[in-house]
């Protein structure tokens, strides 16, 4: 075999492991790998209110969509967390290339063994599941007044304050969030 052709198809191999990887390890670790549309985060961040003072806490950070913009556009503080170890290190590449990485803390692990206690603005694109496991850990660590945004998924049980559906954006502001709707208001989308 030619020497070109030999290394054309070990790069086209290493290629497709790679993204095999990305997307089966979303399976292994638990985490589903789909970007958030760039519409959705600019109405995320822009429903959060997201200001220089807040401490944004973003879930499944992924590659950074909201990470980046939150630190960057907004002047917040950002704290993403990613269980999978290739989307982390995507994430510790671009912090340490780009601007605002002073203002990024990432954090590589489970989202449930955090502690939300600094968070002022909490989001998430997360399965169904992940959400309703999040809400009693959200409900006893969110200070009051920490806005909660969700792309596609709602948290059961929560009312929303905000809902877009063009770009399908929950918004919720604790502890209103817990309190039941008041008649004639709908909870959620579904």
């Amino acid at each position: 075999m030619a020497p070109a052709l030999l290394l054309g198809t070990a790069l086209l191999l290493a290629a497709l492991a790679a993204v095999a990887y990305f997307v089966f390890a979303s399976f292994v670790f638990g985490a589903g790998y789909q970007p958030t549309p760039r519409r959705a985060v600019l109405e995320m961040l822009r429903l959060a209110a997201v200001r220089p003072s807040d401490v944004v806490y973003d879930l499944g950070a992924g590659t950074g969509a909201i990470v980046f913009r939150a630190a960057r556009i907004y002047g917040a503080r950002v704290v993403g967390v990613e269980v999978e170890p290739i989307r982390f290190l995507i994430l510790r590449l671009r912090r340490a290339s780009g601007r605002a990485g002073d203002r990024i803390e990432l954090r590589w692990g489970n989202l449930f063994r955090l502690h939300f206690g600094r968070a002022t603005v909490v989001t998430a694109f997360l399965w169904p599941g992940a959400m309703a496991r999040l809400r009693p850990k959200l409900e006893a660590e969110l200070p009051a007044g920490a806005r909660v945004v969700s792309h596609c998924h709602s948290v059961p049980g929560w009312t929303p304050a905000a809902y877009d559906p063009a770009t399908d954006v929950y918004l919720y502001r604790w502890p209103d969030a817990a309190a039941p709707p008041s008649d004639g208001e709908r909870r959620d989308k579904g």
